[in-house]
């Protein structure tokens, strides 16, 4: 159920991605921590941990209270 949920607001997150020719993959969910992986133009971005806070982590948080942290791999 949490990984169903947490795949629907990455979803809408891929898509603010994609304008930048980016992507982001989940790896897994463990005690609260949401892992990702950004793919595309946004692996190799420099402002990429910024967008996984201020982008991924703010939106999953909004829409989960579970979800603590989310950290790249």
């Amino acid at each position: 159920m949490l990984k169903k949920r947490v795949e629907e607001v990455l979803e809408k997150v891929r898509g603010i991605l994609k304008t930048e020719e980016g992507d982001i993959e989940l790896v897994e969910i463990r005690d609260g921590i949401v892992y990702v992986r950004l793919k595309g133009a946004c692996s190799t971005c420099s402002m990429s941990s910024l967008t996984i806070k201020n982008c991924v982590e703010m939106n999953l948080k909004k829409e989960i209270p579970e979800v603590v942290e989310v950290k790249a791999v």
